[in-house]
């Protein structure tokens, strides 16, 4: 009967999670657009400038490259867990939980990882609204998607 009562849970929490996930996407895709188009111009000796860095972005801090990059994978591996969510849901059995939990549990390392980054972004500072939005999802998808996972265990047959 429990197992029953956590379907529904586990329903709003994925489409919760992949609306997130989805507005993180659409940020990173946004910052690596920007970052690709206003970055380092090499001139025509082609030197490299003096402090030149391959993740250089012309906002926010020393940490923006390396957290936008990781929010974005991230975000396509949290999106791309939805689909064995969704196929788990519809059979809600334990031969399918394994390749939820699985795709869940790789989504939730990767979103704490780039969390961590996003941390480090904090301290540091100088970031303007949109790494401060992108690091407030990935601070709450770290939690929601941990309370996915916990929900998804809910199947016993």
């Amino acid at each position: 009967m429990v197992e029953h009562q956590m379907k529904p849970v586990a329903s709003f929490l994925l489409v919760l999670n992949f609306c997130m996930y989805a507005i993180v996407l659409g940020i990173g895709a946004w910052s690596m657009n920007k970052a690709i188009n206003h970055g380092f111009l090499i001139g025509a000796d082609y030197s490299l400038p003096a402090h030149f860095s391959p993740i250089h972005f012309p906002m926010g801090n020393a940490a923006t490259g390396f957290f936008i990059m990781f929010a974005l994978i991230a975000g396509v591996a949290g999106a791309a867990s939805v689909i064995s969510g969704i196929s788990h849901l519809q059979s809600w059995t334990t031969t399918s939980l394994p390749a939820a939990v699985s795709a869940a549990t790789i989504a939730w390392s990767l979103t704490l990882l780039a969390m961590g980054f996003g941390c480090k972004e904090i301290e540091l500072g100088m970031r303007n609204a949109r790494l401060r939005t992108m690091e407030a999802f990935l601070i709450i998808l770290s939690a929601t998607q941990l309370l996915y996972i916990a929900a998804i265990y809910g199947v016993r047959k």
